[in-house]
C-alpha cells in the first residue's frame, strides 16, 4: 500500500511540475514479444531492456489487426479498424475520415512542434496525402519506401552476402547502409535541434522498419547468435481442430521459396530464417539506442515521455505459420514500453491494453483536452498501479482473404477477442455478419494456441464470449457496423 501511495504522489508531481513534456514517440514493424525484457533467454536487446527498467512494460498489449496498415491507422487516429473500415494495405485512413484529427495533429493543434522520422503511418506508395502532411509541422522524412527495396547504400563495391537463404543477407556493412541506421542519424539530429527550442514541446515519432522481412542486418547482429542457439519453432504444425479460414498461404515470407518443391523453406532454412529475425531486432534494438543516448545527452530526458511499441507481432513457423494477417496471439499481443520523465519505473502491467489506447494515454499525460472521437482509453493510472483493472478484453480483426485488392470486399471477416483466460474468434460471412466458424484457445492450458476447443466447449461458455464479443462487434453487415 505504501509503494501504490508513493507512485501515486510521485506521478501527480510529476504531472504538475511538467504539464507539457515532450513525447518520443517510437515504433517498430513486425517485432514480436522477444525481447529480454519479456524473458526470452536468447534475443539479444539491451537498449529496450534498460527502456524497461525506466518505464512501464506491458505484457498483454494488443494491435487492432496484425498487418501495417489497419493498424498504425488505428493507433493515430484513435479508432478501431472496424470504425474506420480499414483492412487493406493501400486505403489510405483520410480516404474514409478525411476530417479525423490524428495523434501527432492534436498535439500540434495545441502548440506542439511535430515531426515525423521514418515509418510511423503505413507507407504503400507516394501518394496525394505524403504519409500525412496534416500531423507534422515539417515534411516527414524516410517515411516512403519499401521493405524489399532496402538494399544496402554503400560507396563502392557491395560486399557480399554470407547468407545464401532467401530473403536474408548478412554483409560487412555499417549500420548506415540500411534504412534503420539512417532514421537513427536523422532522429539525432532532430532531437539535437529540438534540444534548442526551449520555449516550445514537441512530438518527435520515429518509426523504425525492422525486423520486418527481408532479415537483412549488417553481420555483427548476426554473430551476437552462436546457430547452436536457435531453435526450431516448438509448435510448427496447423492449430487441432482449426478451420481453413483462419490460416493463410504465409506469402509474405514464402514467395521466394515457391519454385521449390512444397513452396517452403527447410528445417536447415528455417533456423536460418529465425537467426536472421534475431539479428533484424538486435540491430532494430541497436538504432533504438543511439536515439535514446541522444535524447539523454541533449539533456531531454527529464521533461519527455518515451513510448515504444510494435505494430503487430509475427510468427516464424509456430501454428504452420509465417508473418502476420492471422489472429493469433502471436501475431495479435505486441511489446509496448511507456516512460514518464521523473518516475522510477521497473513496473510489468499485466492488465490488458490495446494500442488504441496509446492516443488517449498521451493526451492525458500531457494535460491536452481529450479528443471527443476516440474509442480507445488512457492507461495512466497503470504507470503508477500497474495492477489496477483496465480493460477485460482486447480486440483484433483480420479479414480473408488475407490481402484483399484495393477496394476488395472480404468474403470473411474474422473478429477475435482477448480475454484473461480465452483466445475466442468469430469468422463472419462479410454481408450477412453471421458466424461461419468459431475458434476458442484456453490461454490457461493452451497459451500456444495448439487446439481449438469450440467443438467441446460447452455451450454456455460460447454463448457468454459470443455475448461478450457482440458488446463492442454486434453481428452485422460490417459496412452497416462501421460508424461514420
Amino acid at each position: 500500500m505504501k509503494v501504490v501511495i508513493h507512485s501515486l504522489l510521485l506521478l501527480s508531481l510529476v504531472s504538475v511540475s511538467l504539464a507539457r513534456p515532450n513525447v518520443l514517440f517510437i515504433s517498430v514493424d513486425d517485432l514480436r514479444v522477444e525481447l529480454g525484457c519479456y524473458g526470452n533467454t536468447v534475443v539479444k536487446s539491451p537498449n529496450l531492456d534498460a527502456l524497461a527498467k525506466r518505464g512501464t512494460l506491458f505484457t498483454r498489449a494488443y494491435c487492432q489487426q496484425a498487418v501495417c496498415n489497419p493498424s498504425r491507422a488505428s493507433v493515430m487516429t484513435g479508432l478501431r479498424p472496424s470504425t474506420l473500415g480499414i483492412w487493406d494495405l493501400p486505403t489510405h485512413f483520410r480516404d474514409r475520415r478525411p476530417d479525423v484529427v490524428t495523434l501527432p495533429q492534436h498535439f500540434k493543434n495545441h502548440g506542439y512542434f511535430t515531426q515525423n522520422v521514418g515509418k510511423v503511418f503505413h507507407n504503400w506508395r507516394q501518394d496525394k496525402y505524403k504519409g500525412d502532411a496534416p500531423s507534422w509541422s515539417v515534411p516527414a522524412v524516410l517515411h516512403y519506401g519499401t521493405h524489399g527495396s532496402d538494399k544496402p547504400l554503400v560507396t563502392g563495391a557491395i560486399p557480399e552476402n554470407l547468407v545464401k537463404v532467401p530473403r536474408c543477407e548478412k554483409r560487412e556493412l555499417g549500420d548506415e547502409a540500411y534504412f534503420d541506421g539512417r532514421i537513427a542519424q536523422h532522429a539525432r539530429s532532430a532531437l539535437r535541434k529540438l534540444a534548442l527550442k526551449k520555449d516550445q514541446p514537441f512530438f518527435l515519432a520515429v518509426g523504425f522498419w525492422k525486423p520486418h522481412l527481408d532479415f537483412n542486418a549488417p553481420k555483427k547482429y548476426w554473430d551476437l547468435y552462436c546457430p547452436s542457439d536457435i531453435e526450431l519453432p516448438k509448435h510448427p504444425d496447423y492449430p487441432e481442430n482449426a478451420p481453413k479460414v483462419a490460416l493463410h498461404d504465409c506469402r509474405e515470407a514464402f514467395r521466394s521459396f515457391k519454385n521449390r518443391p512444397g513452396g517452403k523453406p527447410t528445417k536447415e532454412e528455417t533456423l536460418v530464417l529465425r537467426h536472421g529475425y534475431y539479428a533484424a531486432t538486435s540491430y532494430v534494438d541497436a538504432q533504438i539506442g543511439k536515439v535514446l543516448d541522444e535524447m539523454d545527452r541533449q539533456k531531454l530526458r527529464d521533461n519527455t515521455v518515451v513510448v515504444f511499441w510494435s505494430d503487430h507481432g509475427f510468427h516464424l513457423g509456430e501454428n504452420g505459420l509465417w508473418a502476420k494477417t492471422s489472429n493469433y496471439e502471436l501475431d495479435a499481443r505486441v511489446p509496448m514500453i511507456v516512460s514518464i520523465p521523473g518516475y522510477k519505473g521497473g513496473y510489468k502491467s499485466h492488465t490488458i491494453v490495446e494500442l488504441l489506447d496509446l492516443y488517449p494515454t498521451l493526451v492525458d499525460l500531457c494535460h491536452l483536452p481529450n479528443p471527443n472521437h476516440l474509442e480507445g482509453k488512457s492507461f495512466r493510472k497503470l504507470l503508477s498501479c500497474p495492477g489496477e483493472d483496465h480493460k477485460q478484453t482486447a480486440f483484433t480483426w483480420h479479414p480473408r482473404p488475407a490481402y484483399p485488392k484495393p477496394g476488395q470486399d472480404p468474403e470473411v471477416m474474422g473478429y477475435a477477442m482477448k480475454t484473461s483466460y480465452y483466445r475466442y474468434v468469430e469468422w463472419r460471412d462479410f454481408k450477412t455478419g453471421q458466424p461461419v466458424e468459431i475458434e476458442l484457445y484456453d490461454h490457461r492450458k493452451d497459451y500456444s494456441e495448439t487446439r481449438n476447443i469450440a467443438p467441446s466447449a460447452s455451450r454456455e461458455t460460447l454463448n457468454a464470449l459470443a455475448n461478450l464479443l457482440a458488446r463492442t462487434h454486434p453481428r452485422v453487415p460490417v459496412r452497416d457496423g462501421i460508424r461514420r
